[in-house]
């Protein structure tokens, strides 16, 4: 089993680290999506080239390549290796190989994660994250809350150990947007939808 839980994870990690917000960008010819707004890759900072459409592919994308690890890695090794490559690829995400270890902020693929692990998680995660954006208009907050949330649930309906991997990825979506949080402070935070 210890070998397919390494595989697991290098799967996972792979599947993460595929930077889709970059690439499509590129192909669509924009310019380096990290020279724009936060200078990240996910698709919030794709929003902000104005094309609504690579947004929204570049959101699903980063949310498939979580639930593909996971479905793939639980079909062959079960649900130990299912959380371990879900963990991978979030880590990929946000620490890819291929851009020195600078990714993106990981909510799309912590979704992703959630819907390959327990789908109901991932539709009160979405709920909440668009009920708060709708309120504060900040990608930011709606993560914060989201993602604070979502091991509570999971441990409120009797998934413990699933409790514990989703408290440890949101510890990283809140490591990862820190300067995101001194940005709210400061009262300079971006909007959703400005450029």
């Amino acid at each position: 089993m210890i070998g397919t839980y390494i595989l697991a994870l290098v799967i996972g990690y792979l599947l993460g680290s595929i930077p889709f917000g970059l690439v499509l960008t590129k192909f669509a010819g924009t310019q380096d999506l990290r020279s724009i707004g936060s200078g990240n890759i996910g698709a919030t900072n794709v929003l902000r080239t104005g094309r609504k459409g690579l947004a929204a592919a570049t959101l699903l994308c980063d949310m498939l390549k979580g639930t593909v690890a996971v479905v793939l890695a639980g079909t062959y090794g079960g649900p130990e290796a299912a959380m371990l490559a879900g963990l991978a690829a979030f880590l990929g995400h946000l620490f890819p190989v291929w851009l020195n270890f600078k990714g993106g902020k990981g909510v799309a693929v912590y979704i992703g994660v959630l819907i390959g692990l327990f789908w109901p998680a991932a539709v009160v995660f979405c709920v909440l994250w668009l009920a708060t954006a709708a309120t504060t208009r900040y990608s930011s907050v709606s993560a914060f809350v989201a993602s604070f949330v979502t091991p509570i649930f999971l441990w409120w309906f009797g998934h413990p150990a699933l409790a514990a991997l989703f408290a440890v990825l949101t510890l990283l979506v809140f490591y990862v947007h820190r300067e995101n949080i001194k940005r709210l402070q400061a009262g300079t935070e971006g909007r959703i939808g400005e450029k």
